[in-house]
């Protein structure tokens, strides 16, 4: 319990670090949800009229891990401090542009008709950061850790090979606007709100949510979507489950081994 709450402390100071980069006045908290009855596309059916790219190689992963879990190039391999790429210096070979970044293909695809989507709704989503290499994460983390310490940046950053960034199947939203982005107050704009209760629909969930540090090992990130294809992301979605790992079978991730 000790260590629970030693990590429940050093979640706050990040949290608290990222605030401060934001201009907005909002507190960490859960994204206010809407009623799909309270939104246009839900009633004029606009995203059910959508046509998402899904792979037949996909897996449907069953309730306890198995081994596409551990299959660096599978969509649905688990990364997290637990369970690193492996290889390490994992690298994709089909990764594609996307905006301002690089997904794998089939992410890349159905993005690209998440964020039309998004945008008929009147919403401003921009892209800020997709596919890393191992190198690229050295140098993100190494920030972390001169910034803020070693202990900190371990609730906000991933080590070299340990990041789902490295996968080209991670995403990291923004707004136009920007005011808010990567920081605590992401989570009140529409785009972030939107996009937790509609991005499932094209493959994407929400990795790291609300509340669920102790299982995920990171603190709330409003605006980091991890692609799994799009029936499995409709599967988790359905399911109400805490968190990626405790969907697929696995257990609490809070901290390196």
């Amino acid at each position: 319990m000790a260590k629970s709450r030693s990590f429940g402390r050093r979640w706050f100071l990040s949290a608290a670090a990222t605030l401060s980069l934001c201009s907005c006045n909002s507190r960490a908290e859960q994204p206010q949800s809407r009623t799909e009855a309270s939104l246009p596309e839900a009633r004029g059916g606009k995203l059910a009229q959508e046509s998402p790219i899904t792979s037949d190689s996909t897996e449907s992963p069953q309730a306890e891990p198995s081994a596409h879990h551990f299959r660096a190039d599978s969509l649905s391999v688990l990364v997290n401090k637990q369970h690193p790429l492996d290889p390490i210096h994992y690298h994709p070979h089909d990764l594609v542009p996307f905006g301002s970044v690089l997904l794998r293909e089939e992410a890349a695809q159905n993005a690209h008709a998440l964020f039309a989507a998004a945008t008929r709704e009147g919403l401003s989503p921009t892209t800020l950061s997709g596919y890393r290499s191992y190198d690229d994460q050295i140098n993100t983390y190494e920030h972390w850790v001169n910034t803020y310490g070693k202990e900190q940046a371990d609730t906000a950053s991933a080590r070299p090979g340990y990041s789902e960034h490295q996968t080209g199947l991670a995403l990291d939203i923004g707004s136009a606007a920007g005011n808010c982005n990567l920081a605590v107050c992401f989570s009140q704009t529409p785009e972030a709100q939107w996009f937790a209760r509609y991005a499932h629909r094209f493959g994407f969930i929400l990795r790291f949510p609300y509340w669920k540090h102790e299982l995920t090992g990171y603190f709330y990130e409003s605006w980091h979507f991890r692609y799994i294809g799009v029936s499995e992301a409709e599967r988790y979605y359905q399911s109400h489950a805490e968190c990626l790992e405790t969907f697929w079978g696995f257990g609490p991730a809070p901290a390196y081994l």
